[in-house]
């Protein structure tokens, strides 16, 4: 007897249209998780990578300065009178001449942490040290007598002394392997020298300064977060600093590690084809390789005709980049698949249903993707269609509260590119914008500007009695004595040092200018009130007005320096306009009534 046949049920049109309502359903959901958590991710990493290009920007702009300021400190050196005296040969001083120039460096040494040593080397007896000061860990060692090195074989003496004086030379980053340099030995150091001239003009010997490298870079990578990775190449791609330390100065130890093996893109900027670059690369710091996202920019050391330069970089974790969205993205898989599971029971009676809040969730999706906008959500739903659209937006919340931090912080970086630290007022570079800015609609207006330039009389002489803290207190008391006496639309900057600007950007008379000046030239009479004491403080000034004293800003900028020069050598605590505006001047009461007064005393250092 045969088994009858097995008969299935009929699929209706109604299941087969729900399972079709519920596919599209899963499918539109799987592809707006997809999409947002691509975009999330994508603009994360971009927000990211800006972010990490301007803080290596900063921070290769805080090396130039450190750097800078280094030389200063050896041409300010070599200026000692206690170097001059030991220059100039008498018997009598030269013990005690070096006895001072001694506690000079120790202070230079105390001053500078990463300071590894300061010296006085003579260009006789095959460069000879004449007076050394050493960092031996915690302490200050003072090395005399037989201990003294003939140092005339290292390029640092002899190159140094082919120097003309002022010149300063940068000495490539090694591994100091010199015998007796104490807490030098075997780190990494640069060395930074400059000639001493004695009375008939000659080189006689040289000041150096022995740098810690790595000590430097603590000190220009405090602000930074604790998850980002400082790398210092030379010109060849050798890397001087490196996360993992095994890996910097290989071609000490007899190999090389080179930042283009591991970052091939890095090769453009050895090359000169490019002055920064954001790349990514699997780098190796510690057991597990990590996929990182890593900015780098050449900056230029030392003698530009060398053509030396290092590459400088900073490199992020991928993972830490995508910590937050990946937390997001796997909130929005288990809502996908939530929301799928729903779709499958409910697809028959919910199935036009569906239609209105999937495609308002997808809308809000693209919107938010290109223009970072939340768009209407049906949040006000009490089913899951609402669960999923508060979960979007909660999502879309955290998203734009990273973004906002990001270019936060991204401003705050900019800000400190564009103004100087110390004062707050603007620096070099957004004066001189300005200033464009400014001679630009004086151009089209054909309306007239003024440039005044002031420098402190004598601030080098606070500096060296009171020490730099004071100097700096003095420069904050100048600056908000400057914008005190100036219109709000008049902008006051600090160039650098001691040396600040004025941009008057309208200028009906001469006078208005001069007048200002006198003003300020007034309230410089009075002490300033400094540390606990008085200080007088005077400043010299020179004025440029556009067009007759230059078309461009750095014209302006030149002729009013030279103006400030004009009054400095005619006696300091006055103003003077530049050559080009002598008649100004002389029917001008400013300049020619302001009697300067004679030097003050420097104050005594207590």
């Amino acid at each position: 007897m045969p088994w009858p046949a097995l008969r299935l049920p009929r699929i209706g049109i109604g299941l087969k249209l729900g399972l079709l309502l519920a596919s599209f359903a899963i499918l539109a959901a799987g592809l707006t998780g997809y999409y947002s958590y691509s975009q999330s991710r994508a603009l994360l990493v971009s927000a990211a990578e800006r972010e990490l290009m301007t803080a290596t920007q900063v921070l290769g702009r805080r090396l130039v300065v450190s750097l800078a300021r280094v030389a200063d400190d050896v041409r300010l050196l070599t200026q000692e009178p206690a170097t001059r005296r030991i220059v100039s040969g008498g018997r009598g001083e030269t013990g005690a001449a070096q006895d001072s120039l001694a506690e000079t460096f120790a202070a230079m040494l105390r001053v500078h942490p990463e300071y590894f040593q300061v010296r006085l080397i003579g260009a006789a007896q095959h460069g000879r040290e004449v007076v050394r000061v050493d960092r031996d860990d915690a302490r200050l060692v003072r090395v005399t007598g037989e201990l003294l090195q003939e140092k005339g074989y290292y390029p640092y003496v002899f190159r140094t002394l082919e120097l003309p004086g002022g010149q300063v030379y940068l000495s490539p980053i090694v591994i100091n392997h010199e015998q007796g340099a104490h807490s030098g030995l075997n780190k990494p150091s640069l060395q930074v020298a400059s000639p001493v001239l004695g009375r008939d003009g000659k080189v006689w010997g040289l000041v150096v300064i022995n740098i810690d490298v790595n000590g430097l870079f603590e000190l220009l990578k405090t602000d930074l977060p604790d998850d980002f990775w400082l790398y210092l190449t030379n010109e060849r791609g050798d890397f001087l600093i490196h996360p993992q330390a095994d890996l910097a100065f290989g071609f000490d130890r007899g190999r090389r590690v080179l930042v283009q093996d591991t970052y091939p893109a890095v090769q453009a900027l050895l090359d000169h084809r490019a002055k920064s670059l954001v790349t990514r690369a699997e780098q190796t710091v510690g057991p597990v390789p990590t996929d990182a996202v890593a900015a780098f920019v050449r900056l230029s050391v030392g003698d530009p005709a060398e053509g030396r330069f290092l590459v400088l970089g900073l490199s992020q974790p991928l993972g830490n980049i995508l910590h937050d969205v990946q937390q997001l993205g796997r909130t929005t898989w288990q809502l996908v698949l939530g929301f799928s599971l729903l779709a499958l029971l409910m697809a028959g009676p919910v199935s036009r249903a569906v239609i209105r809040p999937v495609n308002m969730l997808v809308a809000a999706a693209q919107r938010f993707s290109r223009e970072h906008v939340m768009g209407e959500l049906p949040v006000a739903r009490r089913d899951e269609f609402g669960l999923l659209a508060r979960s979007f937006q909660e999502m879309q919340t955290q998203i734009g509260a990273h973004l906002d931090e990001l270019y936060a912080s991204r401003s705050q970086l900019d800000h400190l590119a564009r103004h100087d630290p110390l004062t707050g007022l603007p620096n070099r570079r957004l004066f001189a914008e300005r200033l464009e800015h400014a001679v630009a609609a004086a151009r089209r207006k054909n309306e007239a500007l003024a440039v005044l330039f002031i420098d402190l009389d004598r601030f080098k002489e606070i500096n060296d009695t009171l020490g730099h803290a004071v100097g700096d207190l003095v420069l904050k008391e100048t600056a908000q004595l400057l914008r005190s006496a100036v219109r709000e639309v008049d902008t006051v900057a600090r160039l650098g040092g001691d040396e600040f600007v004025i941009l008057f950007d309208v200028v009906d008379d001469p006078r208005h200018v001069a007048g200002v000046a006198e003003k300020l030239l007034q309230r410089f009479q009075s002490p300033l009130h400094v540390a606990g004491r008085d200080l007088t403080v005077h400043a010299s000034m020179g004025i440029s007005l556009y067009p007759e004293d230059g078309n461009d800003a750095n014209a302006l900028i030149h002729s009013a320096d030279i103006a400030m020069y004009r009054a400095k050598h005619q006696g300091r605590n006055t103003f003077r306009f530049h050559e080009t505006l002598r008649s100004h001047a002389a029917d001008t009461p400013g300049p020619s009534d302001v009697t300067p007064e004679p030097a003050q005393p420097t104050p005594a250092v207590e």
